[in-house]
């Protein structure tokens, strides 16, 4: 019996070992369209003098950047996939790093399909979303297996043998405006994200960026007011605003320079729900 316990005690141990997690490695989910995927080019600036504390986990496969899906990089755009260009999650892990103790990195993982309705998040529906999206949809939905979602908890899961998940940021909306019901679904997918990858909500709130304002001509702008009924539904989530965040001709997306903005937005509230000040001016 007593070598029974101790075989056990070892087993513990060894599998604790090997899913040991660095606590000062805060961890990050990002997922949407077009938007968190990136449609704008980085430019020179954005490429340079990022801190190696902030890092990406390569969701695909990129041999031109020499990344391998489900590896570690220091975080220099595209952080999506290969020809994406610059997403507000750029901007908010470069802000995250300047704020936080020099001892603390940020990781962050992003899952993103330009176009695409907050169904094909839906684990349990996805499926019937992706039998009738648009080939070239289906292009970028297959580089993630077909299941962007599976892929993001497949990422996700191997990230927590690194470090602790702390938020969720979204950045969708826009192929689902008016609808008054997308609420409900993101509260679906972000139960789902807990449940699966066995969080506790109340310590990894939902940081919701809205679409590309009104007063900038958004096209999209009436969805803000769905969007800002969010936290009524989930009480940990948060809206981001977008006010002032400049855009492209499209007034669809956001330029680079919106991109930046927007990021270091939902940088400035994840440091201070994380108990941080900045030292951010909007």
């Amino acid at each position: 019996m007593k070598k029974i316990i101790l075989a056990s005690l070892a087993f513990i141990m060894l599998n604790a070992k090997s899913f040991s997690q660095d606590k000062k490695f805060y961890i990050f989910l990002c997922f949407g369209q077009s938007n968190m995927e990136g449609n704008a080019k980085f430019e020179p600036m954005d490429t340079t003098n990022v801190d190696p504390r902030f890092r990406v986990l390569a969701a695909v496969d990129c041999p031109e950047f020499h990344r391998v899906k489900g590896s570690w990089y220091t975080a220099v755009p595209p952080l999506s996939r290969c020809n994406t260009g610059l997403t507000p999650g750029d901007y908010f892990g470069r802000t995250m790093v300047a704020n936080l103790p020099k001892d603390v990195r940020v990781g962050v993982i992003n899952v993103s399909v330009g176009g695409c309705r907050i169904e094909l998040f839906d684990k349990d529906n996805y499926q019937s979303y992706v039998s009738t999206a648009p080939n070239w949809m289906k292009g970028m939905i297959s580089q993630y297996e077909g299941d962007p979602y599976g892929q993001l908890v497949q990422l996700a899961r191997l990230a927590q043998k690194d470090g602790v998940i702390k938020g969720i940021l979204l950045h969708q909306g826009e192929s689902n405006t008016n609808d008054t019901l997308w609420p409900k679904k993101v509260n679906t997918v972000y139960n789902n994200l807990i449940h699966d990858l066995d969080l506790t909500a109340s310590s990894v709130p939902l940081l919701a960026g809205e679409v590309v304002n009104a007063e900038q001509g958004g096209v999209c702008a009436s969805m803000n007011k769905i969007i800002a009924t969010l936290p009524q539904l989930i009480p940990t989530a948060h809206v981001i605003s977008s006010k002032g965040c400049t855009d492209a001709a499209d007034n669809l997306h956001f330029d680079a320079a919106g991109y930046r903005e927007l990021g270091k937005r939902y940088a400035e509230k994840m440091l201070s729900l994380l108990g941080y000040k900045t030292s951010i001016t909007q």
